[in-house]
């Protein structure tokens, strides 16, 4: 039973990775507005239907990889060390998230650039870093973090550093990798919170 219960969930999430490959292709080629979900889903091989069972709308299936790697941050950072200072713990996090960046880094990219570049996906990323900005003060105030404002200060601060870090290193057309450019700018802020 447990075999078959892991075999589905690995399937579905294939399936899910599938479509989001496929929809972030298609929307890289042809611009948001001229893919359909019909073309999404042709595109990696399942019906309309199966595409509702995993995604919304195309929005939800383009930034699928971004919403990955929040919960991917967000679980990272409490597993850090507890002895480590919450800014440590999210430092942490981010290097654990990008051990070696090159594969995701692109994909990243293509992400911020569409998003930039439509304003429903723009909208849907703010809402999931809203999500994450929430979620982040929470665990930086379960490591001891005082106050209620110093949790939400230090979770804005932190993420104000990785999309402008994400947005100097495609504007400086990804010379460095992604990670030298996240800690030059965490190095930045982190002045207040180390």
């Amino acid at each position: 039973m447990d075999t078959t219960v892991g075999l589905r969930e690995r399937k579905k999430a294939e399936t899910r990775q599938a479509v989001h490959e496929a929809a972030l292709r298609l929307v890289v080629q042809h611009g948001l507005d001229a893919v359909t979900v019909e073309a999404i889903a042709d595109a990696a091989n399942i019906s309309r239907r199966t595409f509702s069972n995993y995604f919304t709308g195309k929005e939800d299936a383009v930034l699928y990889g971004e919403e990955q790697r929040i919960q991917t941050l967000m679980q990272g950072v409490r597993l850090q060390p507890a002895d480590l200072t919450a800014w440590q713990a999210l430092r942490g996090a981010v290097h654990d998230l990008y051990p070696d960046l090159d594969g995701p880094e692109r994909e990243w990219a293509m992400r911020t650039r569409l998003a930039r570049q439509h304003p429903s996906l723009l909208a849907r990323q703010l809402a999931n870093h809203a999500t994450l900005e929430r979620e982040l003060a929470q665990a930086i105030a379960e490591r001891g973090e005082s106050g209620t404002a110093r949790p939400r200060i230090m979770a804005a601060a932190f993420l104000v550093a990785l999309r402008v870090a994400t947005h100097l290193w495609i504007e400086e057309q990804q010379v460095r990798p992604l990670r030298d450019v996240i800690d030059d700018l965490l190095d930045e802020v982190a002045r207040p919170f180390a």
